[in-house]
């Protein structure tokens, strides 16, 4: 009978020191998003002068680029094809 009740309280606290831990961990995540450094991540293709593109993920912050990863993907254009990107989009990291 005391093995049992001891057993219940080892269980009751360790239920409620995970759902602390938890509850904690999700309200440290929560303050820091709202915070001013704001990190995103898109892909974007990256062309060479003969036309061979190849996607890459990229993570910035603010306007600094943290990382870039090429995805895998990559098509080879032909010699005539144009790239309708407007420059600055061409040129644009973060």
């Amino acid at each position: 009978m005391e093995k049992n009740i001891a057993l219940a309280i080892l269980i009751v606290s360790l239920i409620f020191v995970g759902t602390l831990t938890f509850a904690l961990g999700q309200t440290y995540i929560t303050e820091n998003l709202q915070e001013d450094n704001f990190i995103h991540s898109y892909t974007k293709a990256v062309c060479n002068e003969n036309n061979y593109c190849e996607d890459y993920e990229i993570i910035c912050e603010e306007n600094k680029m943290l990382k870039l990863t090429p995805t895998g993907f990559a098509v080879q254009f032909s010699k005539d094809w144009k790239d309708r990107r407007n420059k600055e989009d061409i040129e644009k990291i973060c």
